[in-house]
């Protein structure tokens, strides 16, 4: 094996360290990088959360265990850009954003892989579960072997240059191999608690996070909930609080259960319906991204996951003007959230994804509303 300049971006956790003691053993020259992204004050970070002063000190304590140097980067500024105020616009949009996917493209790959290759390293490293093979026709990126943490879906954005540039040390074992391994390697997060927060959402609702953000925009402000047919059948407490599929804390009652099927941030309107109106066999996807292949010239077949948790379900991209494409699913998919990621496969291979656009995922247009109702308790 090529013996390689690599630097490691590690988060403070178990993957991402486990990750540089994996390429330290093969004999590459490693080197540790946090980013810093977030300033939480006095305010001390959930347990669950990442880049926090905590997960800093415990990155440098791993570097430190494999003999490695490690360096902070100052990047908040660029994430605030990127990934936060992109979210809240998100949000105030009427959509459920993914930040996590803005994250991995614009920082720490895009960014990080831009400062690599001017500092002449030859890879990034991260502790995601995913792998990248080299074909013929270039690189591919993988799920990861280890089906119950595979992170290969908040992966899609990365660019075909910047993913032959990655490396994904961990994406070969399971998560109890990788504890093992870091144990092994004297690691003192061997056993640590997994990130899962949003890492700027402490300590409150992703709603009121936007709020703080957007104080006294319309969408903050209470309005209509209406039916498919446009009767006001209660008052919503901003649109920022609501998104497609949610059915708790709605406030209205009826004969059936109600869902969520469409935000409308414009007219400042939450459209309700059944279970049966959540069901769509056809989306919109913007700034889609093929990492795994070139941009197809027609329309192709490939297997579409509509959330990170879902099962990929059989489809037809036709792909549009510029990054857009219609999906048309074999069979209906439930709760199609404008915003989050629809990520294409083949088999076990990213091909590539999109931002599910907020049309077409509800029957009909919006409604306006025609009547009033008083609100149900």
């Amino acid at each position: 094996m090529k013996r390689e300049r690599i630097l490691v971006a590690m988060s403070g956790g178990v993957d991402s360290a486990a990750a540089a003691a994996l390429l330290v053993e093969e004999g590459h020259e490693v080197v540790g990088a946090t980013l810093k992204l977030w300033c939480y004050g006095g305010a001390e970070a959930s347990p669950r959360s990442c880049c926090s002063l905590r997960d800093i000190e415990d990155a440098k304590a791993s570097a430190a265990a494999l003999g490695i140097r490690h360096y902070v980067l100052d990047e908040e500024a660029d994430f605030d850009r990127e990934v936060v105020q992109p979210f809240v616009d998100s949000y105030l949009a009427g959509e459920t954003p993914n930040p996590c996917v803005r994250c991995n493209t614009h920082l720490k790959f895009g960014g990080l892989i831009d400062r690599a290759r001017r500092m002449g390293f030859d890879a990034v490293a991260t502790g995601h579960y995913a792998r990248v093979t080299l074909d013929a026709d270039g690189p591919r990126l993988r799920r990861g072997l280890d089906t119950a943490k595979d992170q290969a879906y908040v992966l899609w954005g990365i660019g075909r240059d910047d993913l032959a540039f990655s490396r994904f040390p961990v994406g070969d074992y399971d998560k109890e191999e990788i504890r093992g391994l870091a144990e092994r390697a004297g690691l003192n997060v061997a056993q640590k608690i997994e990130s899962q927060d949003i890492c700027f959402v402490q300590g409150e609702s992703y709603a009121d996070f936007v709020e703080s953000r957007a104080a006294g925009a319309e969408q903050t402000r209470p309005g209509p909930i209406v039916d498919a047919a446009g009767r006001r059948i209660g008052t919503h407490r901003g649109v920022i609080h609501y998104t497609v599929g949610q059915r708790r804390g709605l406030g209205i009652a009826g004969d059936h259960a109600f869902y969520v099927v469409r935000v409308d941030s414009q007219t400042n309107t939450v459209v309700v319906g059944s279970k049966a109106e959540l069901l769509s066999r056809e989306i919109e996807v913007r700034e889609i991204n093929w990492v795994s292949c070139l941009p197809p010239s027609g329309p192709i077949r490939a297997d579409v996951k509509i959330r990170y948790r879902a099962v990929p379900a059989p489809a037809t991209i036709t792909p549009r003007a510029g990054t857009t494409a219609g999906i048309h699913f074999d069979d209906s998919q439930r709760a199609p959230a404008p915003g989050q990621s629809a990520v294409f496969y083949d088999g076990d291979v990213v091909l590539g994804g999109g931002v599910i656009e907020p049309t077409m995922v509800a029957p009909g247009p919006v409604p306006v509303a025609t009547e009033s109702a008083p609100d149900a308790s």
